[in-house]
């Protein structure tokens, strides 16, 4: 599925896009009165972006450059625009780390003696 394709009221969405952009979570009080933490990602793909609602634990999950895969996501509209969201029974996974995750993962370790 392609970001074109997704539309408000789209559900059992599954796509692969990347992080464009990702906004400083926020804390916003549920319905139930639940402090909760919540950030928006952009996802893009060839076709276009689109919104993404990170909740909690998945908030520091992805960064941008990071290739990201949405299953059984949802879409619906926040302030006149779509946006998708993984919800209750969705699944949001890290498929690829991008250049800025990455580059700090492969530094070499320092091994405390010279080789010369």
């Amino acid at each position: 599925m392609n970001i074109s394709e997704l539309k408000a009221g789209a559900s059992n969405v599954e796509i692969e896009a990347v992080v464009a952009e990702k906004e400083e979570p926020r804390e916003v009080i549920s319905k139930w009165g639940k402090k909760l933490s919540v950030a928006t990602a952009i996802l893009k793909d060839d076709t276009g972006s689109i919104a993404l609602s990170l909740w909690g634990a998945d908030i520091d999950k992805v960064n941008v450059g990071d290739k990201v895969k949405v299953t059984n996501g949802y879409v619906n509209e926040f302030r006149g625009t779509p946006q998708l969201s993984t919800g209750k029974f969705g699944k949001l996974e890290v498929l690829e780390k991008g250049s800025g995750s990455q580059a700090q993962e492969e530094e070499p370790e320092e091994s405390g003696y010279d080789e010369a």
